[in-house]
C-alpha cells in the first residue's frame, strides 16, 4: 500500500483519533478561514499573553464548534455537515461564550451557581463528551461519565470504604467542571491551547514545506549498503517523521507505506518487518525534541521548563534506540537479510540541498536552552521553517499554501483539545472528592507498601488504561490517581510522572490491542498477533528502563539528575543491560545462542538495571558467564567430529 488514500485509510482504521471530514463546497473555505484565524491568534498569544482563564474559554469556544463541523458523528457519516452538526456547533458556541460574557460574576459565584450557570455548564460538558466521542471514540466519554457518577453517588458508598465520600449535588459537580481551573478549563486544556496547538502548527508547516519527504529520503540515503541498513532506515525515518506527525500510528503508516517494500526486498518476514515499523513509529513520540502531548502536561504539573522534560527523556530515548538497533542487527543475521539499493538521492548532495529542514528542530532546543519559553521557541522555529521553504520552489509557503498549513495545524489539534477538555472533567472529580489520595492509599495497601509491587501495579494500571483511552488522557488520569501512590513511597515527582508517561505511550504497542502493531501488520500482510509480539521484542527496553529510575536510588541519573560521573556510569550500565536484553530476546551473541546463554543474558539485564553495586556486579558476572558459555558451545559446534 503506497498511495496516500491507502495510508489515510489505515490511519483512520487504527489510530486512536478519528479522521476529520474532507470538507468541500462553501464550508471548506469558511472552516479554513476560521482555523487560520485561530492559528494567528494562538501565535499572537505566544508573544502577548492575556488573562489565562478567558483565553482558555475563548479557545474552547472556537475549537468545540469546529469539531462538530470537521468530524462525523460516526464512521459512516458523510463529509458534508448536517443539520444536527450545525445545531451542535451553534449551541457549543453560545454555551462557551456565556461564561465570557459574564466572566467576573461567573467566577465569583462558583460556590453558588445560578440555574443558568448550571444549565450552561451542563451543556458544555455534554458537548465536550460528544466532541470527544467523535474524535477519539466512546470509551473516554464513558470513563468521564463514570467519574461524574462517582462524584454524585459516592456518598451512598459504605462509610468504611476507602473511596467513599460525602456526596455532591449536581450544582456543585457542574460548578467544579466549568467554574474554575480544576475542570474543563484546567491544565490539560491549557496545554492543548498553548503547547500542543503551537507544535501541531509547527508540524503542519514542516509538512507543507516538504520536510516529511526529505526526512524519508535522508533516512533511505543514510544506510544504503549493509544488510541491517533497511531496518536502520525505517527507525531513523520514524524518528524524524515523528516531529511532523506526533502520532505513533500515523508515523508507522507513513514510514511503512514507503519502507515496507524495501524491508521485503531485504528479506524481512512480514511480522518482523511490521515490528520494526511499529517500534519506529512509537519511538517518535518517546523522543526529543517534540515528545508526545503528555510531556507538555508534565512540564505544567511540575512547574518546570519543557527543556527540563526533554533532558529527562534524553537518556531513556538513547537506550530505547540502542535496543531497537541491536535487535535490528540480530534480526539481520537471524533472517539473513541483504543490502537493498533504495531509489533515493545520495546522502551528502541531499543534505547540502535540503538540510535546512533540520535547522528549525535545532532552533527549538537552542532557544529554550538560551532561556526562551517553549511558546516563543516553537513560533520562531515555525517562522524559520516558513522562510526556508522558499529555498525549494515546489514547496514554498506562498500565501495560499501558508494559509492551508496554518489551518491544518489548528485542525490537527482538535482531537487533542477535545481529549484534554474531557480529561479536565476527571481531574475535577479527583480534586473534588479527594480520589487521588484515596486511590493511592488503596494501591499502597494492596502492595503492602512494597515499592516494586506498587510500581508493577501502577504500570499494569496505566497500560490497561491506555488500551481504552488516548495517550494524553491516559497520562492525565494516571498522574492524578496513580502518581500519588508512587510519590507516597518516596519516588520523586519527576520519576513518577516519567514512569507514567512511558507506560501511557507504550500502551500503543502493548498486547492485546497494540494499535501501531496492528497498523503495521495491515501494511505488511503479516499475522497481527505475531507482529504485535515482534514489536514487543523491539520495544522491551522501554518497558524495563522506567522501573530502573523508580526502584533504585541511582535511577534518577537516567533522568539526567546527578553529577556528570553518575549520569555517565548509570547510562553505561543501563546500555550494557539493554545489550544483554537484546541478546536474550534475539537469541544471538557472536552466533546463535542456546537456552542457557539466553537465560543468563536475561538475568544479567534485570540485575544490571537495579543499578546498585552488588546487583550490577552479579549482572556483569552473569553476562560474562553467558559469553564464556557461548564461546565454548560455539567452539564445540564448529569443531568437526
Amino acid at each position: 500500500m503506497t498511495s496516500t488514500t491507502s495510508a489515510d485509510a489505515l490511519i483512520a482504521e487504527f489510530d486512536a483519533e478519528r479522521p476529520a471530514r474532507r470538507l468541500r463546497g462553501r464550508v471548506a473555505p469558511a472552516v479554513t478561514l476560521v482555523t487560520f484565524a485561530l492559528s494567528l491568534y494562538v501565535l499572537y498569544h505566544a508573544f502577548r499573553p492575556g488573562a489565562v482563564l478567558p483565553y482558555r474559554m475563548l479557545f474552547l469556544a472556537v475549537v468545540l464548534p469546529l469539531t462538530f463541523v470537521c468530524y462525523k458523528p460516526g464512521r459512516r457519516g458523510t463529509d458534508r455537515p448536517g443539520a444536527v452538526d450545525w445545531v451542535l456547533a451553534a449551541l457549543s458556541l453560545a454555551a462557551c461564550l456565556y461564561p465570557l460574557a459574564v466572566f467576573d460574576d461567573f467566577i465569583r459565584r462558583a460556590f453558588a451557581p445560578t440555574p443558568l450557570d448550571v444549565a450552561a455548564g451542563a451543556v458544555i460538558v455534554l458537548l465536550i463528551l460528544e466532541a470527544c466521542r467523535r474524535t477519539v471514540g466512546w470509551i473516554l466519554p464513558a470513563v468521564c461519565v463514570a467519574f461524574a457518577a462517582y462524584a454524585y453517588y459516592g456518598g451512598h458508598l459504605p462509610f468504611d470504604w476507602v473511596i467513599g465520600h460525602r456526596g455532591y449535588d449536581i450544582d456543585r459537580i457542574i460548578a467544579s467542571f466549568v467554574m474554575g481551573t480544576d475542570g474543563v478549563y484546567g491544565v490539560p486544556l491549557d496545554v492543548a491551547a498553548t503547547y500542543i496547538i503551537l507544535f501541531t502548527i509547527y508540524g503542519a508547516v514542516l509538512d507543507h514545506s516538504g520536510a516529511g519527504r526529505f526526512f524519508v529520503d535522508v533516512s533511505l540515503a543514510a544506510f544504503r549498503r549493509s544488510r541491517s541498513a533497511p531496518g536502520r532506515t525505517v527507525t531513523l525515518a520514524g524518528f524524524l517523521l515523528g516531529t511532523v506527525s506526533g502520532s505513533g500510528v500515523a508515523t508507522t503508516v507513513s514510514v511503512g507505506s514507503v519502507a515496507w517494500p524495501i524491508l521485503r526486498r531485504a528479506g524481512y518476514p512480514p511480522e518482523q518487518g511490521g515490528g520494526v515499523l511499529a517500534a519506529a513509529g512509537i519511538g517518535a513520540i518517546l523522543s526529543p525534541p517534540t515528545l508526545g502531548a503528555a510531556a507538555f502536561i508534565i512540564a505544567e504539573y511540575m512547574r518546570v521548563s519543557y527543556l527540563t522534560v526533554l533532558l529527562y527523556a534524553t537518556i531513556p530515548t538513547v537506550l530505547y534506540y540502542l535496543g531497537v538497533f541491536l535487535a535490528i542487527e540480530i534480526d539481520a543475521r537471524t533472517y539473513g537479510t541483504r543490502p537493498v539499493e533504495a531509489d533515493a538521492p545520495r546522502l551528502w548532495p541531499l543534505v547540502r540541498r535540503f538540510g535546512y529542514h533540520f535547522s528549525s528542530l535545532f532552533v527549538i532546543v537552542g532557544l529554550m536552552a538560551l532561556g526562551q519559553s517553549p511558546f516563543r521557541a516553537v513560533v520562531y522555529a515555525t517562522l524559520l521553517a516558513a522562510v526556508l521553504s522558499f529555498l525549494d520552489r515546489e514547496h514554498a509557503l506562498t500565501p495560499r499554501r501558508a494559509v492551508r498549513a496554518l489551518a491544518a495545524g489548528t485542525t490537527g489539534a482538535l482531537p487533542v483539545a477535545a481529549t484534554c477538555a474531557a480529561a479536565g472533567l476527571i481531574v475535577a472529580v479527583v480534586t473534588l472528592t479527594g480520589l487521588g489520595l484515596k486511590a493511592s492509599s488503596l494501591i499502597v495497601g494492596v502492595s503492602g507498601g512494597n515499592l516494586a509491587v506498587t510500581a508493577l501495579l501502577c504500570a499494569l494500571a496505566v497500560l490497561v488504561l491506555g488500551l481504552a483511552v488516548p495517550v494524553t488522557a491516559s497520562f492525565v488520569i494516571a498522574a492524578v490517581i496513580i502518581g500519588p501512590a508512587l510519590m507516597n513511597l518516596g519516588v520523586s515527582q519527576a520519576e513518577a510522572y516519567m514512569f507514567i508517561f512511558y507506560y501511557a505511550v507504550l500502551s500503543e504497542v502493548s498486547p492485546p490491542t497494540a494499535l501501531s502493531a496492528f497498523a503495521a501488520s495491515a501494511i505488511t500482510g503479516g499475522n497481527a498477533y505475531r507482529t504485535m509480539m515482534a514489536t514487543w521484542k523491539y520495544t522491551l527496553p522501554a518497558f524495563l528502563v522506567p522501573f530502573a529510575f523508580v526502584l533504585t536510588p541511582a535511577g534518577s541519573a537516567l533522568l539526567a539528575q546527578g553529577t556528570t560521573g553518575e549520569v555517565l556510569a548509570v547510562t553505561a550500565v543501563s546500555a550494557l543491560a539493554v545489550a544483554a536484553l537484546a541478546a536474550a530476546t534475539g537469541g544471538r551473541l557472536l552466533g546463535p545462542a542456546g537456552p542457557a546463554e539466553r537465560a543468563l543474558c536475561g538475568a544479567a539485564a534485570v540485575l544490571l538495571l537495579f543499578l546498585s553495586p552488588v546487583p550490577v556486579l552479579a549482572g556483569a558476572g552473569a553476562l560474562l558467564l553467558a559469553v564464556s558459555l557461548h564461546l565454548v558451545m560455539r567452539t564445540r559446534r564448529e569443531t568437526p567430529l
